[in-house]
């Protein structure tokens, strides 16, 4: 049996009774959810299609990503790295717990070196997804916790890394999904691109209607050719509570 450590614990995620280890830093928020529903198709973008798809998951965190796509893409086989070892280790566990071994797997690495250390793995995903740090090392007040500093600051990759590391491991055709923010739109398009992931569809995420964007989700494919969606913005509370496209997600 699989045991909680010292300030873990044990959180439903709500989806069909899957359970995450979080704690000591390592937790996970709408974002990771909003990522899980943009691959499988809940919010406008090109779904991962076919039996047994191959999706992996850069900067897996606790696997929070890899565990929700498990229960919205039946049949998947689903792959996470992670450099923090800590993270890894709760992403590792969290399979366990929920009896998912023979469908998540996850590598302690950094994206940087996955060429080198695993070089089989080239061109053989269908999908790849990412969280990666939203903001550039040295801007705005880093956290002192180093694990939240790692999870939102480009200490050791940044999003070009992270991207050069998906166009690796895509197939050709495969589909690119990231979770970010509006203010390294300029970066995340010239990045993909530079990347020969081409953008397909941008939806922008506000809090409630009338604010600005916070959040982007992104999908592009490998070696496509241009043409970019803009999609309608869609807003995570109102006055009641959840709106009802976010709440959608978890039925």
């Amino acid at each position: 049996m699989t045991e909680l450590k010292p300030g873990e614990r044990l959180d439903d995620t709500g989806f069909g009774g899957l359970k995450v280890i979080q704690g000591g830093g390592f937790s996970y928020g709408v974002d990771s959810v909003l990522l899980s529903a943009w691959t499988s198709g809940q919010l406008g973008a090109r779904p991962v299609r076919g039996s047994r798809v191959k999706i992996m998951d850069l900067g897996t965190g606790n696997g929070v990503i890899p565990l929700i796509l498990s229960h919205k893409i039946p049949g998947s086989d689903i792959s996470g790295i992670e450099l923090r070892t800590e993270a890894w280790d709760m992403a590792r566990r969290t399979a366990a717990i929920n009896g998912l071994e023979d469908r998540l797997s996850f590598i302690n690495e950094d994206v940087n070196n996955i060429r080198i250390v695993k070089p089989e793995l080239e061109g053989s995903f269908n999908a790849v997804v990412s969280n990666p740090p939203y903001f550039k090392a040295g801007s705005g007040i880093p956290s002192a916790d180093s694990g939240r500093l790692k999870a939102r600051y480009e200490t050791s990759a940044d999003l070009g890394d992270f991207l050069r590391c998906a166009a690796y491991l895509l197939k050709p055709g495969g589909s690119f999904y990231m979770v970010h923010r509006p203010f390294r739109l300029a970066d995340i398009i010239w990045e993909m691109r530079n990347c020969r992931i081409e953008p397909k569809a941008i939806r922008p995420v506000v809090p409630r209607k009338g604010k600005r964007p916070n959040i982007l989700l992104v999908h592009g494919v490998k070696g496509a050719g241009p043409e970019m969606e803009i999609l309608p913005e869609l807003a995570v509370h109102n006055s009641k509570g959840y709106t009802e496209e976010l709440l959608e997600i978890y039925r």
